[in-house]
């Protein structure tokens, strides 16, 4: 990408977006289209394509979905599924039709089936059942990837598919109905330590195993990837690195300072067993995440410090955009 180039940011106040935002500006870039919500409704048809014709980008990060933890995606399966494939098909179509010289569309981890060998490996996709609790924004996820490779495919159009593995950082979503279980246990441990609580409930047995990425180090591989990738095939990113539940729980404890009792509520679901990504694909690229699990969590508990006063723990979950 020239640094002048038009380059708009699909979802630029939510976790991802906001990140990749902070990256391309320390790149250099100053040509970057950010809309809210309340400015631009990525599911509406009309309003997204007159967008396209009057702002006319030149490169897409697509970043904006409706995201969230297992209650969330079992709450609403049927926002999780609409949601994410209107904004990715009126994107993505728009890409193609308004000539947008390169798409990059952020997927998830959560597109390869329950039950798949780890770790995770890009030809896994499409071969066996999803995780009941997240199969509608997966499948929607999954239809996004279809359509840049079909696009790819009919007209030639230069659009590529990434899936990150479990995200937290700075702008993460705090709000213990929809977040991630990172940012959940944090805000859990910093308001049980805060109150003096006995004890912390963590949802499951604390036994399931997941990876973890710092969104610095997501959106820098996403400003990488654009810069060097144009294949149909999607690209995992990740660190290659796992941790049990019950080891992330400790360590939250720890980097908060809570001194209680961590218990184990067995009656709510694991999800997946393991999960982790194979990401010998991106390293043989050449990029690598550069920071470690513990530093990252220390650098989110310190922003989470300084604006939890101004974080609105009690509203809806939004589109991120």
């Amino acid at each position: 990408m020239d640094l002048n180039a038009k380059i708009y940011v699909a979802g630029s106040r939510g976790l991802v977006g906001s990140a990749i935002v902070r990256r391309l500006k320390k790149l250099g870039y100053k040509n970057i289209l950010e809309k809210t919500s309340k400015e631009l409704d990525l599911r509406s048809q009309a309003g997204v394509e007159l967008f396209f014709c009057n702002e006319r980008p030149e490169y897409i990060f697509l970043a904006s979905a409706k995201v969230g933890g297992i209650l969330a995606n079992n709450s609403l399966p049927a926002e999780f599924i609409y949601d994410n494939l209107m904004i990715e098909t009126n994107i993505i179509h728009n890409a193609h039709k308004y000539k947008v010289s390169k798409l990059l569309f952020l997927g998830s981890s959560c597109i390869y089936p329950k039950y798949a060998l780890q770790p995770l490996k890009e030809e896994y996709l499409l071969t066996g059942e999803l995780e009941p609790t997240n199969e509608p924004y997966a499948i929607a996820k999954i239809a996004g990837i279809k359509l840049c490779q079909s696009y790819r495919r009919q007209y030639g159009d230069n659009f590529i598919s990434v899936m990150p593995t479990n995200l937290y950082g700075i702008n993460d979503n705090f709000n213990l109905d929809t977040s991630h279980v990172l940012p959940a246990l944090m805000r859990k441990f910093h308001e049980a330590k805060l109150s003096g609580a006995p004890s912390v409930t963590v949802w499951g047995s604390g036994k399931p195993r997941r990876e973890f990425l710092y969104v610095e180090d997501l959106a820098d591989a996403c400003c990488f990837l654009m810069q060097y990738y144009n294949d149909s095939e999607i690209v995992n990113i990740g660190t290659g690195i796992d941790i049990t539940i019950a080891e992330l729980a400790a360590m939250m404890a720890d980097i908060t300072c809570f001194t209680g009792e961590i218990v184990y509520d067995r009656t709510k679901p694991d999800g997946t067993p393991v999960k982790y990504l194979d990401i010998s694909k991106l390293t043989k690229l050449g990029w690598y995440a550069q920071t470690p699990l513990r530093a990252g969590i220390e650098k989110t508990y310190q922003w989470f410090l300084r604006n939890s006063a101004n974080l609105t723990f009690q509203q809806s979950h939004d589109l991120n955009i």
